[in-house]
């Protein structure tokens, strides 16, 4: 589509942040602390994966409500051979828990996985078995160039010495304050004097400084066979949580390939099965490939309904066959198959919303974080990690000063369904680290936190990019909506008039402050060149390195 997307819209936006731009590599994550220790290690002459790492670990203090050792994730990386591979760093069921363990809270909706005395959502029954450091540590082994230690010092630093607390933090601390408070440990960290931490005022966390060197010194079988794992068991067994020493031993990261979409041209790639994100992503581009979406200008009444159409089809075949492959046969040739599409395209009206029913056969039997991170070597990294909801399990681990994760609430308590419990079953998320290329060509790598509005959104940058042109900040920023067949959320700046002609479409509209967390991304250009962005949704921030060193032999002399 030719022209300014702005010469076709309905729902108009300012961008708030302003992007950077490199020459010799980019990092981007949701606080300014993690990219500059990102950006350090590019500019200590590592590579990109070298700077997801330290932007991880730092993540893991200046952003504790995100991300923790104690968590999971998936990172997508590209290597300067233009190969892809996701390494699955995924939580999984503790050996001791059975489909029957928790008893869901009578008269949940099939979609709603509370328990009775939430147990899976708060405290220590709640956290399933870690998977982030071991991921971290060997994808650092693997494919980076400089040591854990040095690209753990960032991390060290800011948990002993302290860091300011920004609004955004403080927030998300008020957020939590009630459930947070009865525990001792965690409280005394973030609630001093029953209080949340105040904007500006110091988070020093003193024990975790002291896990992390010592993560820095021994490695990941610090946690998984060693001291720290030990210190995590023996607090399981007395608390009433399921994790064992053979549950850290037996733990296994995977790599996988990567889901691959074709839209208009682009080579659009996601994450594969357990994660949910990548086949819905394929299915619902090829879903839009049969419209002129950039035609249809973007935020219009008639862009959005197509929009919140295909969500609505593909939250109902996600809920029907999403889950761990080792588990449950995730049907993703039928799912991403263009054949496929055509099927669910023709049933959609355009002038009326519909109720969906999955199109594929139920198999039976929000909170995160994201970092891009790229070289001038052509690495390129997007990772999406979380200790699932805002703090977790609402417990900080007494030894470790660790945040608990509470994956558990990702599982359905009830027996009989694809994401019921089973020991060892990896959690089915919505993660969505996508990276894109045009003429085999890498263009665009991105990802947001945000649960199941993550890969909802990731699909509509993508949209914004390729169907409307917009910039990559353009693009991060835009109003989102979001719907798995209930309300329709849509963001506070899409237009009151909008509204009301996606309500006569029969929509029930929810107008939000934002759907899903702050999304960052990089674009390259042709040149070389590296554009990195954050939106306005978190304290994202891109830090790019350009310049260099100078040539053999020139150096300055005085006469």
């Amino acid at each position: 589509m030719g022209g300014n997307w702005r010469d076709r819209t309905a729902t108009t936006f300012d961008c708030q942040k302003m992007p950077a731009v490199s020459s010799r590599g980019m990092v981007v994550s949701n606080h300014p602390l993690a990219s500059s220790a990102g950006a350090e290690m590019l500019a200590a002459g590592g590579n990109a994966i070298d700077a997801a790492i330290a932007a991880l670990f730092t993540l893991t203090v200046v952003e504790p409500m995100m991300v923790g050792i104690i968590g999971g994730g998936m990172a997508h990386i590209r290597l300067a051979d233009g190969s892809h591979r996701f390494i699955d760093g995924q939580s999984t069921v503790p050996a001791a828990v059975r489909d029957t363990t928790y008893l869901s809270k009578p008269g949940s909706a099939h979609d709603v996985f509370d328990t009775v005395g939430n147990e899976n959502l708060n405290g220590p029954k709640a956290v399933a078995v870690p998977g982030s450091l071991k991921a971290w540590c060997e994808t650092l082994r693997r494919f980076g160039t400089m040591s854990l230690s040095d690209v753990m010092q960032p991390a060290i630093k800011h948990a002993a010495r302290g860091y300011a607390t920004t609004p955004y933090l403080h927030e998300c601390i008020s957020e939590s304050a009630d459930e947070m408070s009865k525990d001792r440990t965690i409280a005394s960290i973030f609630l001093p004097d029953g209080e949340p931490l105040k904007v500006g005022e110091r988070v020093v966390q003193a024990e975790y400084a002291d896990t992390l060197l010592y993560i820095a010194e021994h490695g990941e079988k610090a946690l998984y066979e060693g001291a720290l794992g030990d210190v995590l068991v023996d607090y399981m067994e007395r608390a009433g949580g399921f994790i064992r020493r053979n549950d850290l031993t037996n733990y296994k990261t995977v790599e996988r390939q990567p889901i691959r979409a074709d839209y208009r041209g682009w080579t659009i790639l996601g994450p594969p099965p357990p994660a949910a994100s990548g086949v819905h992503i394929a299915q619902m581009l090829n879903i839009l490939e049969g419209y002129d979406i950039g035609g249809l200008g973007f935020g219009t009444s008639e862009a959005i309904h197509h929009l919140a159409e295909v969500l609505k089809i593909a939250f109902a075949d996600r809920a029907a066959a999403s889950g761990d492959p080792d588990y449950v046969g995730v049907p993703v040739e039928k799912l991403t198959s263009k054949a496929y599409a055509e099927e669910r395209r023709r049933a959609i009206d355009p002038a009326r919303a519909q109720a969906w029913s999955a199109g594929v056969s139920q198999l039976e039997g929000a909170h995160t974080t994201h970092v891009t991170a790229a070289d001038s070597f052509g690495n390129v990294v997007a990772t999406t990690q979380t200790i699932n909801s805002l703090f977790g399990a609402k417990i900080m681990i007494p030894g470790l000063g660790a945040i608990a994760n509470n994956y558990m609430n990702l599982f359905d308590p009830r027996p009989g369904h694809a994401l019921s419990l089973a020991p060892g079953k990896r959690v089915t998320t919505s993660m969505s680290p996508m990276m894109a290329l045009n003429g085999g060509k890498l263009r665009y790598a991105l990802g947001l936190p945000g649960g199941k509005r993550i890969f909802p959104s990731a699909m509509q940058a993508l949209v914004n990019l390729i169907d409307h042109g917009m910039s990559l900040q353009e693009a991060v920023e835009a109003p989102r909506v979001w719907t798995e067949g209930n309300a329709l959320e849509v963001e506070q700046t899409v237009p009151e008039s909008v509204r009301v002609q996606l309500a006569a479409l029969g929509h029930e509209v929810q107008p939000v402050s934002t759907v899903a967390g702050g999304m960052n991304g990089i674009a390259f250009q042709d040149d070389g060149t590296m554009i990195g962005a954050a939106c306005w949704r978190a304290d994202g921030t891109p830090i790019g390195i350009s310049g260099g060193l100078a040539k053999s032999g020139i150096r300055f002399r005085l006469a």
